[in-house]
């Protein structure tokens, strides 16, 4: 006697999900209601946690990627090195087949937002709509310069706070990184200065500062080559509709490159949350998901 038929798991079912990308597992969340928005992080190799958006959940089908390489995630043979963007976008392509959706929204943070605009280009046909947060049109040497003149600001506004010399210690470790542990001593150090006001709400923001965690990805290609972005020219060729977020106080894609990405973008729309540093979604959550939502249901037909 045959065993009775059983349907596949639904791949948009709420909860914790994983499924094989080319022999690299990839693992993804799901919560939250309504029209599909699938949410790359940053680093590259932040945790996904720290992107849960409860109030944008309220209005969407939030489906929130582990970048390979990254918590429940597979490694590449190469780790830390091959995390390019295009590698990224190809996991990311075959995560929007798995889901077998016709075109989705797709909303990236920071380095998540170098890999939206990568997807934008190459695959404009698969999508309804992008969200450029806290993202910049360039990296390499230019957008560090910019980095630093932000948090030489910062330093300005907190002259005098007691824990300033640790960020700005955490800031100047950086190239050292070598293993998980130290990028996460890393992240944790340099946190308050990406926010507008960390040590105000150091309260509701220090749970944040203690779980975020992560995993070294050098920034280099599989021949150990730096994967330096320059989107300048080709954004001009961009048809999706995109919105470009950005808080106020961003230190490091902040709103120099939001104002570059709107005005190189056609037609792209721009929101800047004033009282928020690089997490907009935690610092103003409402406004942030107001705007979200709408963009969404503006663009989802």
């Amino acid at each position: 006697m045959n065993a009775p038929a059983t349907n596949p798991p639904d791949p948009l079912s709420p909860g914790a999900h994983t499924v094989d990308l080319d022999g690299v597992v990839q693992s993804y969340h799901v919560h939250g209601t309504g029209p599909v928005c699938l949410a790359h992080s940053g680093g590259p190799g932040v945790r996904w946690d720290y992107m849960r958006m409860p109030a944008l959940e309220r209005h969407l089908t939030m489906v929130y990627v582990e970048p390979i390489g990254t918590g429940g995630s597979g490694r590449l043979a190469t780790h830390p090195h091959g995390y390019t963007r295009d590698r990224y976008a190809k996991a990311l392509d075959a995560l929007i087949d798995h889901l077998a959706l016709p075109k989705v929204h797709l909303l990236g943070h920071s380095h998540g937002g170098f890999v939206v605009q990568h997807h934008a280009l190459r695959h404009p046909g698969r999508l309804a709509g992008i969200v450029l947060y806290d993202s910049a049109p360039v990296t390499g040497a230019e957008h560090f310069a910019e980095a630093m003149r932000n948090m030489e600001e910062f330093a300005r506004r907190n002259a005098g706070n007691p824990e300033l010399q640790r960020v700005l210690d955490a800031f100047g470790s950086i190239p050292a990184i070598s293993d998980d542990e130290g990028f996460t001593a890393t992240i944790r150090g340099l946190l308050p200065a990406y926010f507008a006001d960390y040590w105000g709400r150091a309260a509701e923001f220090a749970p944040v500062r203690a779980a975020v965690s992560g995993s070294h990805i050098s920034g280099l290609d599989e021949h150990l080559v730096p994967d330096v972005i320059d989107d300048r020219e080709p954004l001009g060729a961009v048809t999706t509709p995109a919105l470009v977020v950005v808080g106020r106080y961003d230190v490091i894609c902040g709103v120099r490159w939001a104002h570059e990405l709107n005005k190189l973008i056609p037609g792209s729309e721009l929101l800047i949350l004033e009282n928020s540093g690089h997490f907009g979604h935690l610092e103003e959550p409402e406004e942030f998901a107001r705007a979200v939502a709408g963009f969404v249901a503006s663009t989802a037909a």
